[in-house]
């Protein structure tokens, strides 16, 4: 059995390297062969060539928690889109943003509920592999919705080990800085787990703030907020999310801390940014959404209005019986076959199905009469 087992490595590593050598050009070297081959994406589950795929670009260099630190050693921003589905991760991915994360807004923003709170671990997992099919460069990281790490540590771990496993995600954010999110925190990373941290507004914490309201708007909760942050880094986080306070204090965390802050409305002075696809796009028409897009987001295009503008377009199209036109009905049959089909029709006496049968060839014959004509 080991025999076997021997075999079967060396057989997989010879796979490997002959896509690596492919990619790098016949007589690379061994270094060389193994630099091409770090462009796939191990994680995910989508093969490098699938039956109907296509041309397709080169495996694109990935993001990892290095290239992360070295943009914030170099004072560089970071940018990061919170994103849910597999047609958006290839937007993100293709636009070259840094990080994306598959938030537990996806509760509010695609499953219509009034806060985080409802959407479940396995809901997140399917959201997460669905990005990480579609996102082929961009650091993932999973969102740990309410529930999954409350009860103890050996929980936290369990659901940031489903999340990586299943989710095939690079890190979990786990939101919160008081003692029992320290300590799960703590926990998480020794197991293996890079881990984005997150204070301010955490919405998760609904319940006890009484609603979506601003953080760290006087001195004890900015100073709260301060020593939660530094907390989140003595326990291992590689990064803090700081949503809804005050730009001042946002600079003030990003100072005093040695990781990376990622902002959501609290102005320039963070490592980087982050907003919602559907936000910055401008996508949300209805009036569920009106009011939980947030004041802080900038609208980039006006998505959602050419959407509904489509919309409505296709459905005048319908009623008005002007779509499909003959440019849309593109699949024929021959004239020999329509008639032997008029034929059996009208011997199996279906006579419904002739009639409708005999209505098309002569309206085909009208249209093309018409068009000799012209």
């Amino acid at each position: 059995m080991a025999a076997y087992y021997r075999e079967a490595q060396r057989r997989l590593c010879q796979m490997v390297l002959a896509g690596a050598a492919q990619r790098a050009g016949a007589g690379g070297s061994l270094a060389e062969l193994l630099q091409a081959g770090s462009g796939v994406r191990w994680m995910s589950n989508k093969p490098e060539h699938a039956v109907y795929s296509g041309p397709s670009a080169p495996s694109p260099r990935r993001v990892t928690l290095r290239t992360l630190r070295d943009k914030y050693r170099r004072g560089e921003p970071i940018s990061m889109v919170t994103a849910y589905d597999y047609p958006s991760a290839v937007h993100v991915d293709e636009a070259g943003i840094d990080m994306l994360l598959v938030g537990d807004s996806v509760a509010m923003v695609v499953h219509g509920h009034d806060t985080t709170l409802p959407v479940t671990m396995d809901e997140m997992l399917v959201h997460c592999k669905a990005v990480a099919r579609g996102a082929r460069r961009a650091f993932l990281v999973g969102d740990m919705p309410f529930g999954s790490v409350e009860v103890s540590p050996e929980q936290a771990v369990q659901s940031a080990i489903r999340m990586m496993k299943e989710g095939q995600m690079d890190a979990v954010k786990i939101e919160g800085g008081f003692s029992n999110r320290v300590k799960a925190v703590r926990s998480v990373v020794e197991a293996g787990v890079a881990v984005v941290g997150h204070v301010g507004l955490t919405p998760q914490a609904i319940s006890v703030l009484g609603g979506f309201r601003p953080a760290a708007q006087s001195a004890s909760e900015a100073l709260r907020v301060i020593k939660e942050a530094k907390a989140l880094e003595a326990a291992g986080c590689f990064s803090v999310v700081l949503e809804c306070v005050p730009a001042l204090v946002a600079a003030a965390v990003t100072r005093e801390l040695g990781i990376p802050t990622i902002g959501i409305g609290a102005g320039g002075g963070t490592s980087g940014q982050v907003l919602v696809y559907h936000d910055l796009l401008g996508m949300m028409q209805h009036p569920h959404h009106a009011k939980v897009t947030p004041k802080f987001c900038k609208q980039y295009s006006a998505v959602g209005a050419v959407i509904q503008e489509a919309l409505a377009a296709y459905h005048a199209d319908v009623a008005g019986g002007h779509f499909p036109s003959e440019a849309f009905s593109p699949y024929k049959i021959a004239q020999h076959e329509a008639n032997q089909l008029l034929r059996d029709l009208e011997r199996e006496g279906l006579d419904s199905a002739a009639e409708a049968v005999v209505e098309q060839l002569e309206a085909k014959k009208e249209a093309t009469a018409a068009a000799q004509a012209e």
